[in-house]
Parts: C-alpha cells; sequence; structure tokens
C-alpha cells in the first residue's frame, strides 16, 4: 500500500512515545518513574470539572459553531486584554482541539513549499514537523548555554531571507525553561517589525513562571507587532486540563477566518463539554493556577540543585515551565556492561533500562548533549529518580 511521501518527513511524537514505552514497562511490572511526560500531574481544579458536569446535564452535548462558541471566544479575549493587554473582537479569535491543533491550523493556512519558518533550538519537538508538513522547511536557529538558550538579535537577523515567512517563538520554553526580559524581546521586536516576518508566540507556559518574573508576549509591544503577530495559548498547562483538549489563537481577522475555514474540514468544532469547562477555566477562580506554580517552583529548584551536584552533569535553572535541560556529554563516550554511550538517544535507553527512568533525548530538541527530565511529578519521585540518574551515571566508565 502506498503511504503519502509527506509523512515520511516526520516522526512520531518523541515525548508521546517515551511515555507509551514507560507505561507498557509499568504494566509489566518494572517500577518505572516517568519524567518523559509534559503534563501536569495536578487534577484539574474541581469547579472547572463540575463545569463541564453543569454542561452534561443541561444537555450541552452537540455541535457547536467550528470556531468555538462566543462564550469561550469572550473569556479569551477578556483573558487576553486583562493578563496580556492585548485587544481582540471575536472575529479574531478561534478555539481549536488544543494549541497543538492551533499551531498546526496556523502552518497549514500559512505555509507553503518555498517558504522558510524560523525555530530557535532547543525547540518543541513538533514544530519542526508541523513545518514540513506544510512543504515549506523548517530553519533551525541554534542557540547556547553561553547565552542562556536566548535567541540573540543578530542571530535573528542572520536567519532572515527572502524565503523567511515567520518566526516561533515560545517562552517560558519546553525544553529549557528560558524566559526572555522586556529589554530582550525589544530587541528581537525591533528586528521583526523592520524586517516585517510573521511572529508565531507559543504562550502555553505563561502562568509557569519563577521568581516574579513577568511575563510579556511579543504582540503586546505595540500595534506593529501586534499586526504580524498569531498569539497562542490554551488551557493544558495552567489548568491541568491536557486531555481536554482546548486550545486558542488570537491574530488577523483574514489568518482567523482561514484558519476556521481549514478547521471546518478537519476536526469541525473542539468539544462542546470541554469548551464549557473552558470558560469556567478562564473566567473563574485562579487561586489553583499559582499554588500549581508555587509546587513547581519548589520542583524546580531541587531538581535543578540535585543535577549539578552530580559529577560533570550541568544544567541550567529554568525560568518557567516544568523542565529541566541538563547537559550529560561528558557521559558520552563511557560505557556499562559492554556498552558505549555516545548520543542522547542512547544514554535515554540507557537510563530507563538499567535505572527505570523515562526521559526524552536532548537530540528530539535539536541538542544531543541534553537531555529533557519533565518535573511534573511529586517530589518523591523526583528525588527518587534523580538518586536512580546518579547512580546510573556514576557506573558509566
Amino acid at each position: 500500500m502506498k503511504i503519502a511521501a509527506r509523512i515520511s518527513l516526520i516522526k512520531p511524537s518523541p515525548t508521546l512515545t517515551i511515555q507509551a514505552k514507560a507505561n507498557a514497562l509499568k504494566a509489566a511490572g518494572r517500577d518505572i518513574i516517568g519524567f518523559g511526560a509534559g503534563e501536569p500531574d495536578f487534577d484539574t481544579p474541581h469547579n472547572i470539572k463540575m463545569a463541564a458536569v453543569r454542561a452534561i446535564e443541561a444537555g450541552f452535548t452537540k455541535y457547536t459553531p467550528v470556531g468555538g462558541i462566543d462564550e469561550l471566544k469572550d473569556a479569551v479575549i477578556a483573558k487576553l486584554q486583562r493578563d496580556n493587554r492585548l485587544t481582540y473582537k471575536r472575529s479574531e479569535v478561534v478555539i481549536s482541539c488544543g494549541a497543538k491543533h492551533s499551531l498546526f491550523n496556523i502552518g497549514q493556512v500559512l505555509f507553503e513549499e518555498g517558504d522558510e519558518v524560523l525555530i530557535p533550538s532547543p525547540y518543541w519537538v513538533s514544530y519542526t514537523d508541523i513545518v514540513y508538513l506544510t512543504g515549506a522547511r523548517p530553519v533551525i536557529i541554534k542557540t547556547n548555554t553561553a547565552d542562556d538558550f536566548k535567541l540573540q538579535p543578530s542571530q535573528l537577523e542572520a536567519a532572515i531571507t527572502p524565503r523567511t515567512r515567520a518566526i516561533i517563538i515560545s517562552y517560558p520554553s519546553n525544553p529549557a525553561g528560558v524566559s526572555y526580559s522586556l529589554k530582550e524581546l525589544e530587541a528581537l521586536a525591533e528586528v521583526i517589525v523592520r524586517k516585517g516576518i510573521m511572529v508565531i508566540s507559543d504562550d502555553i507556559y505563561e502562568k509557569i513562571i519563577y521568581d516574579g518574573r513577568p511575563f510579556y508576549t511579543l504582540a503586546s509591544l505595540g500595534d506593529e507587532l501586534k499586526r504580524l503577530s498569531i498569539v497562542v495559548n490554551g488551557v493544558s498547562k495552567t489548568y491541568s486540563m491536557t486531555g481536554w483538549r482546548i486550545g486558542y489563537c488570537a491574530g488577523a481577522e483574514e489568518i482567523i477566518a482561514a484558519i476556521t475555514k481549514y478547521q471546518s474540514q478537519n476536526t469541525s468544532n473542539p468539544t462542546s463539554i470541554a469548551q464549557k469547562a473552558a470558560v469556567e477555566a478562564l473566567n473563574g477562580p485562579q487561586e489553583s493556577v499559582e499554588m500549581m506554580r508555587k509546587e513547581f517552583q519548589k520542583r524546580r529548584d531541587v531538581i535543578t540543585e540535585t543535577l549539578n551536584a552530580i559529577p560533570d552533569v550541568t544544567c541550567l535553572k529554568p525560568q518557567g515551565a516544568f523542565y529541566v535541560f541538563p547537559n550529560v556529554a561528558a557521559y558520552y563516550g563511557r560505557s556499562f556492561g559492554g556498552k558505549t554511550i555516545t548520543n542522547s538517544a542512547e544514554m535515554a535507553n540507557y537510563l530507563l533500562d538499567e535505572s527505570n527512568v523515562a526521559l526524552v533525548p536532548g537530540a528530539d530538541f535539536g541538542h544531543d548533549d541534553h537531555i529533557r527530565i519533565s518535573y511534573a511529578t511529586s517530589m518523591e519521585q523526583i528525588e527518587k529518580g534523580l538518586e536512580r540518574i546518579r547512580a546510573a551515571l556514576l557506573r558509566l566508565r
């Protein structure tokens, strides 16, 4: 049977693959500690779940408008005004089946063969494949630890060509937890506006930010930036609603209309019940958001300190999200049981096979010297898993 050639350009999501393997090993009786999934371990707050129950009891279980119900669009509009000082109208907002779906839709309506899309690395694993599926070419701008994995204006300017259509920027970032100050964003914004390229701003981790840092989305830095920007967000990370699959994007009316038309031919509307839950998430009490953020910050402090205490491991302290991205390249070339570790994939397999710890190779994020560890799990699991990692690394000779 012939499979479309475009499918050969992409790979299965490595984070979901790792999680599936870990779950299979658990089911087989192995004591696996899962550091792979980018999913908060907290339950969805009770008030949000009850909003879904009320929707079911009221019979709100039918099709909705393709781009989302007005009540949820209004909640998104209010959130963007309240938190980001951005003003949109309903025709400039579309609700989709998760932020990943929003990003996929944006790619399909904006990019085509011959276009280039800039992606700073380390990057979320799906960005490159989303671009490949449009026929466009992802252009990776490799950042480094000397700059705290932050994109520099000179790097951005050097990467822009006549074919450049847009840049995808996410902060706080997955996998390194990088965020930007207002001054740093303004320096990038100057290049973006001068060159006239579009910005896809993935703000999914905006509420999981540490040490009192403020969050700024690029679209808020002036009318011209807003015109060039599409803001992407959702309820998955902030409200521990990963399975509810509600994301959204806001941008120019003609782009949002195109996304809505495209969505009408793939998923149609997002789940009606989940939309009602998302209204409550955005409009209701927000105390749970701060509770989760504080707990993630405690975990970050422990995991960063512990990793940096392991000989020959270095790890930047994340400024947001719930991942660390330690450099373990000093252990490449070392062996255990007759097998030599030469890259991050082999390191991830070694740690899973020998110490029952599941994590994701850094190569999948564009940096093979690193591994990604999610600390969206309990402190007990974190401490236990880190000790296993430490012991496993020190066994390598």
